[in-house]
């Protein structure tokens, strides 16, 4: 067993004869539920994070290995000449059996000399319909393994990434670091996978060439393809954290395990509080969401400081409620297995504090998760309760099931007052509104600044993440003002806009960012590179944001 580096701080206390064990907090009594501490304390949990295919930048196509062509939109129809000549057989065969330029559309083609090939539609060939691209044939190549895993053929697995090729894809002639960027991102997360169980692991796609057209610039598109996966790790982190089942993840499980990712990293450290350290800093609306819960709540502070650090300090805020009830205010049962992924937001945070220091950005980048169980009991916090957070501001609570916001809001006093933040961004699963408003694949952006709103804008559209604008309509400011305490958990009027002005409230006037991403955190079909479950949505982003704050 790996034991934590002393890069990771855990502030713990005795109470309830809890003790330190290895840096991470373990309960020595009845009324606590421990938690695994490890990433693989669970025998049939997967590994986290998830093993993504490797993807190489060559010259040369290779004779005998499997490789796919793409099909480009023409003017009358799909253009099959190169994926004919490619593939020795006559552009009517491959009409034939119903192969289309259609962004994501694959057809595999059986080859005279054996083996398989792939035809994949790229439509008119911009970023996007590449990213789609190599999602779906990712996803073919997935099926395929898979079926010949389960004949028992010898081809099943086609052995380690370090003395095999398993896929080749040729690439245009008019290809540039964006196409490199787009496909690799396709083909690391479209064959994602999270499943708990006893049975092998099964195979999956490796190593994946991509055939650079002669003259091309083999060693920048490479560095692309590296950076893009580098990105893609992120997604998938996040979406590991999400689908993680609540009976492992709890508050302890979800920020030891970050810890723990973190003591690997280079000038990343982390500091995992617990609920003595909490009640005694005030943080009192993590101390309300929790306090129902047998499994206490933690805040998580991830701090990246490299030496050649620039520009300004940006502080990210991601909501941690590793499952959600609802609480006294309780949710339908329809639906409510999904909750385990209401701390996307959180595990959208780890993935880009991670992925921001492995590239070595040189930006101060400090991450927050604050995290807790909503759930039900005699000491659940309940309607009409006020509650003081971090920093003396009360809230009149109107709704438990709006827990997002009160653990949020602890988190940002406590940036706003600790930490010196030059920006500030949260991102969380907060509100039904938004789903109704912007559907399933984009996310709502609220901001107090206009560059910063751009900047967040631009961050998602570069790595295939759609936010949309959303207003901070000041005819609703009045009604998050208090009548019993402070301000309003839950004011009247457009619950998405009005939850984003209750955050607003602790942000001490500084530039700011509310990424709610209830809608495209979860999918239930396979789109781009997105697959059922947790998408990991916004971790890319935020890595890119803390990017273009890099740049002068």
């Amino acid at each position: 067993m790996r034991t934590v580096s002393d890069r990771v701080t855990t502030v713990v206390s005795s109470v309830r004869g809890q003790s330190v064990q290895e840096g991470l907090l373990v309960s020595g009594a009845s009324v606590f539920r421990p938690a695994p501490p490890v990433r693989d304390a669970d025998p049939a949990l997967p590994a986290i994070p998830t093993a993504l295919v490797e993807v190489d930048v060559v010259r040369q196509w290779r004779d005998g290995v499997p490789g796919a062509v793409p099909v480009f939109d023409g003017e009358s129809g799909p253009e099959l000449a190169a994926a004919a000549e490619q593939f020795d057989v006559d552009a009517a065969v491959l009409e034939a059996v119903g192969v289309s330029a259609s962004a994501g559309a694959v057809r595999a083609l059986p080859l005279r000399a054996g083996g398989l090939g792939w035809a994949v539609g790229v439509g008119s060939g911009e970023a996007a319909k590449w990213r789609g691209a190599g999602g779906a044939l990712a996803r073919a190549v997935r099926e395929r393994l898979n079926g010949v895993a389960e004949s028992d053929d010898e081809t099943g697995d086609l052995g380690e990434a370090s003395d095999a090729d398993y896929l080749q894809v040729k690439l245009p002639a008019d290809v540039d670091g964006e196409i490199v960027s787009a496909l690799t991102l396709g083909l690391a997360l479209g064959g994602y996978r999270f499943r708990v169980s006893r049975g092998p692991v099964p195979p999956r796609l490796r190593k994946v060439l991509l055939v650079a057209p002669e003259g091309a610039d083999v060693a920048a598109l490479g560095e692309q393809a590296r950076r893009a996966r580098e990105l893609a790790a992120a997604t998938a982190l996040a979406r590991d954290l999400a689908n993680t089942p609540s009976n492992v993840k709890d508050p302890a499980w979800l920020t030891g395990i970050a810890a723990e990712l973190a003591a690997d990293v280079p000038d990343l450290t982390a500091t995992v509080r617990d609920e003595k350290w909490l009640a005694d800093n005030g943080f009192g609306g993590i101390l309300a969401v929790g306090g129902g819960s047998s499994r206490p709540p933690r805040l998580l502070e991830l701090t990246y400081r490299p030496k050649d650090a620039a520009g300004p300090h940006l502080v990210l805020v991601g909501k941690g409620i590793t499952f959600d009830t609802g609480g006294i205010s309780i949710k339908p049962a329809e639906g409510m297995h999904l909750m385990r992924t209401d701390m996307s937001g959180g595990g959208a945070v780890i993935a880009a504090l991670l992925t921001i220091a492995r590239l070595g950005l040189p930006v101060r980048v400090t991450g927050l998760v604050p995290s807790a169980e909503n759930h039900v009991s005699g000491t659940a916090y309940r309607p009409g309760d006020v509650v003081r957070h971090y920093g003396g501001t009360t809230t009149e609570v109107g709704n438990t099931d709006a827990e997002g916001r009160m653990v949020l809001a602890d988190a940002i006093a406590y940036a706003v007052d600790k930490l010196e933040p030059d920006v500030l961004v949260d991102v969380a699963t907060l509100t039904g509104a938004m789903k109704v408003a912007l559907g399933l694949r984009t996310g709502g952006l609220f901001a107090s600044d206009e560059g910063l709103a751009e900047q967040v804008r631009a961050a998602g559209a570069g790595v295939g993440e759609a936010w949309w604008r959303m207003p901070l309509l000041e005819d609703h400011a009045e009604a998050v003002k208090g009548e019993l305490a402070d301000v309003k958990q839950t004011p009247t009027g457009p619950g998405g806009i009005t939850a984003a002005l209750f955050l607003r409230e602790f942000t001490g006037g500084l530039p700011w960012a509310h990424l709610d991403i209830a809608g495209p955190a979860r999918a239930d079909k396979d789109y781009n590179e997105v697959v059922p479950g947790a998408t990991g949505f916004a971790a890319r982003s935020l890595v890119e944001l803390a990017a273009a704050l890099t740049k002068p």
